[in-house]
């Protein structure tokens, strides 16, 4: 099992966050990045959001950073940690831009970038930024496509309705080959076809864990996988979030679990078909703290997980 390192304020969602993260700065995250690599966790990922409704706030909160962004400084703070997002909401940006920031950032990070691709889901999100919001599902497939190419070749042709090139050099390429890795994020049928196609992980959210299984094999079954190896993320925590970010009451995702608790679900978890997760944020005070429990975690708990 690979073990993500919750990066606090990352996000204030109200079904997730403490108080005191709200207080924790970007100075921080750096110092807790570099404690996360030292005591080797896999993964950082960073959500994405580039503007909340009003009405939406009390929920989801407006705190989110452009993840690639953030992604790249948190890779130039780091030596060996990896950096994804969950997600990075594909339809929302220009495929040359973000392949081309994707590919600088594991360029210069000597090939540990990583991305989880999204559709996004909300709505006026895709109004403001003059997106149309029930077309996404299209545009994220011609555009992974798209990027692939970039990524890929050395004279990138591209022909589709909502972007086309040709003729063009695009570098530099991505370190990893052949290209970064490409993780899908979402439940519906439509995802896991993507993923099936052009990933190398899935990234549930609302897929209730003990229906992962059965998921992963509708994935495993679809044309576009060819067998290849792939990755399953299922954070402990994600049960407390419900569609629309709303709060659920879920006791398998609970904070301050025992440690014999926290194994036995992340081996249940791993004989469902995961092979990454994250212990939930405990009752803490502050940074110091919380460094204190993910040091007990890597001691502790990721020994005892196959």
């Amino acid at each position: 099992m690979q073990f993500i390192f919750n990066l606090p304020h990352m996000l204030r969602l109200k079904a997730m966050m403490q108080p005191w993260e709200a207080a924790v700065t970007g100075a921080d995250q750096t110092r807790m990045a570099k404690r996360a690599d030292e005591l080797g966790y896999d993964m950082i990922a960073v959500p994405e959001h580039f503007a909340i409704p009003r009405d939406h706030v009390e929920l989801s909160g407006p705190h989110y950073l452009q993840s690639t962004t953030a992604q790249a400084y948190l890779a130039g703070a780091t030596s060996s940690i990896r950096l994804n997002s969950c997600i990075t909401v594909l339809p929302l940006q220009h495929p040359i831009v973000l392949a081309k920031a994707l590919a600088t950032a594991d360029w210069m990070s000597s090939g540990r970038m990583m991305v989880t691709f999204g559709v996004g889901w909300l709505q006026r999100e895709f109004e403001l930024l003059g997106v149309p919001f029930h077309e996404r599902g299209r545009i994220a497939d011609e555009y992974l496509a798209a990027i692939i190419e970039l990524w890929t070749s050395e004279t990138p042709r591209f022909e589709g309705r909502y972007v086309s090139f040709d003729d063009i050099a695009v570098e530099p390429k991505p370190v990893q080959k052949p290209h970064l890795p490409v993780w899908i994020g979402g439940d519906a049928d439509a995802s896991l076809r993507r993923a099936a196609r052009y990933g190398t992980g899935w990234w549930s959210f609302l897929t209730p864990p003990e229906q992962i299984a059965e998921r992963i094999e509708y994935l495993k079954s679809q044309p576009g996988y060819d067998g290849r190896r792939f990755d399953v993320v299922h954070g402990m925590a994600t049960r407390r979030v419900g569609e629309g970010h709303t709060v659920r009451d879920d006791p398998e995702a609970r904070s301050g679990m025992s440690a014999q608790e926290i194994i036995d679900r992340l081996c249940w978890l791993g004989e469902q078909g995961v092979t990454v997760s994250a212990v939930p944020l405990p009752a803490v005070s502050g940074v110091d703290e919380y460094l204190d429990y993910a040091q007990w975690v890597i001691e502790e708990i990721k020994p005892r997980v196959p």
